[in-house]
């Protein structure tokens, strides 16, 4: 736990902007557009010299003189009450408050509704005048917003002018040091040390406390809804609308002593489908997100069934050797006599994927949902495979007397010996004389062999078959 920042303010007066400025890193969407972040996120603000803080993005409020919910621009136009419960969901948490106003549009009515909002919360706040380019600009353009009441500062998320002035001012309101030390000093959960003995010469990675999932698919298959289905709670916007999510954000819960990070990210559709740049950055967050989480859940919408978009996705992350399983969401949807006969069809519509497991699940009604973690730890200690030079040898020897090499340009394949390259994913190299000869078929049977030999269920593996005499290396 340390002491959190929300920055609130109408729409497009730089909060996200300022949000990346300060946590130093570009995770939320930026856009001369209003309207663009619509779900909260958080990030730290660290420092080498003062004390971290956790910082909270949030959308564009609108409000009225009454402090109801007022019609805002078209980028958040009917999210505006969503937006608002995700902010007032952040200022219940919150220990300091930084109102962002906008230096060069000066004092709007939005931002005196906001402020009149504000003061019945009993918490320090802070007014950030964005926008100003610099000292000289400083006196001329804040002074409307002294009428406010709150003690105000000037800077540029920009260009960076006053930022360093800024994270001091923060800092300063901060809560006294002491009142985190109790939950700063609670006593970790030890690493989970279990590790998997059926299989002896075989060694798993370890468990740790804590787990990030990356939540992918397309639009609208149901990714902020499984998010807080797992949650419990409504942090996620969710809608009957495509594109509802846009930045990709993390939400992190505790379950039975462990950590785990959700990452929902915005749909993703084909690239030529995106003409909005807006969806473009979201969709490049996306497949980032998938390559900095530990497992991906990969949502598919069982209504639908297996899309071409889809598929697209599946064979990018198995190419990848991304760890991920298929998620059949919706399922609620299906009657109950089809569903038997729709999981048959999408794992045979599957097949060349076929060590990913398909999970029917339902986040409305929770249908599936205690298998996804268990299997999605089982995949991340998988991941993490090292087996024994004498199991390995014992493997190859298994493996070629159970099913020779077919006979290719009338030659077989001699097969000297096998070696693990990398573990993280588990890497194998086999050494053959001539690596051009062995066929595809016997190069997906070795695979297969060595996957329940060593107990490689559903984790990415990789298979590289090279020439002992300076052939060229097949994959």
């Amino acid at each position: 736990m340390m002491p959190k920042v929300v920055l609130l303010g109408r729409p497009n007066v730089g909060k996200s902007t300022l949000f990346n400025r300060l946590i130093r890193s570009n995770r939320a969407i930026t856009h001369d557009r209003p309207g663009v972040t619509r779900d909260r996120m958080e990030g730290v603000v660290r420092s080498r010299f003062g004390r971290d803080f956790a910082l909270v993005d949030t959308g564009g409020i609108t409000l009225d003189s009454h402090q109801a919910v007022a019609e805002g621009p078209a980028g958040i136009r009917g999210f505006e009450a969503d937006i608002l419960r995700q902010a007032e969901a952040a200022l219940k948490e919150a220990d300091v408050i930084c109102m962002v106003v906008d230096g060069r549009d000066g004092l709007m009515p939005f931002d005196e509704h906001l402020a009149a909002y504000l003061r019945k919360c009993d918490k320090p706040i802070l007014l950030v005048v964005n926008k100003v380019d610099g000292a000289e600009k400083e006196e001329l353009m804040m002074a409307e917003f002294h009428g406010l009441g709150f003690p105000v500062l000037a800077c540029s998320a920009e260009h960076g002018f006053n930022l360093r002035a800024l994270e001091g001012e923060i800092r300063d309101l901060l809560p006294e040091a002491d009142e985190f030390e109790d939950e700063e000093n609670e006593e970790q959960l030890p690493a989970d040390l279990e590790e998997d003995r059926d299989k002896p010469g075989v060694r798993r990675r370890k468990l740790g406390d804590s787990m990030k999932l990356c939540m992918l698919g397309r639009p609208n298959a149901g990714k902020s809804s499984m998010t807080n289905a797992f949650i419990g709670e409504d942090r996620m916007i969710v809608s009957d609308m495509a594109g509802t999510t846009r930045d990709s954000v993390d939400v992190t819960v505790e379950k039975n002593g462990k950590k785990y990070t959700f990452v929902d990210t915005a749909g993703v559709r084909r690239r030529a489908r995106i003409t909005d740049t807006v969806e473009r950055f979201s969709v490049n967050s996306s497949l980032k997100s998938t390559t900095k989480a530990d497992v991906t859940f990969l949502l598919l919408d069982a209504t639908e069934g297996l899309t071409a978009q889809d598929k697209r996705l599946i064979e990018l992350l198995d190419e990848r050797k991304t760890p991920f399983l298929i998620i059949v969401n919706k399922m609620d949807l299906v009657p109950q006599k089809a569903r038997t006969q729709l999981t048959k069809n999408f794992q045979e519509e599957l097949s060349f994927c076929y060590h990913v497991p398909v999970v029917p699940t339902s986040a409305r009604t929770g249908e599936g949902l205690d298998k996804l973690i268990p299997l999605a730890e089982r995949i991340y200690m998988e991941c993490g495979t090292r087996v024994s030079t004498g199991l390995l040898n014992r493997a190859m020897e298994e493996t070629l007397t159970r099913h020779q090499a077919p006979v290719v340009r009338r030659v077989r394949p001699k097969f000297f010996y096998l070696t693990q390259a990398e573990s993280e994913p588990p890497t194998f190299v086999c050494f053959v004389n001539d690596a051009d000869r062995v066929a595809e078929s016997y190069a997906r049977y070795l695979e297969r062999s060595l996957r329940r030999i060593f107990g490689i269920k559903h984790a990415p593996m990789r298979l590289h078959l090279r020439s002992s005499h300076g052939k060229k290396e097949k994959k």
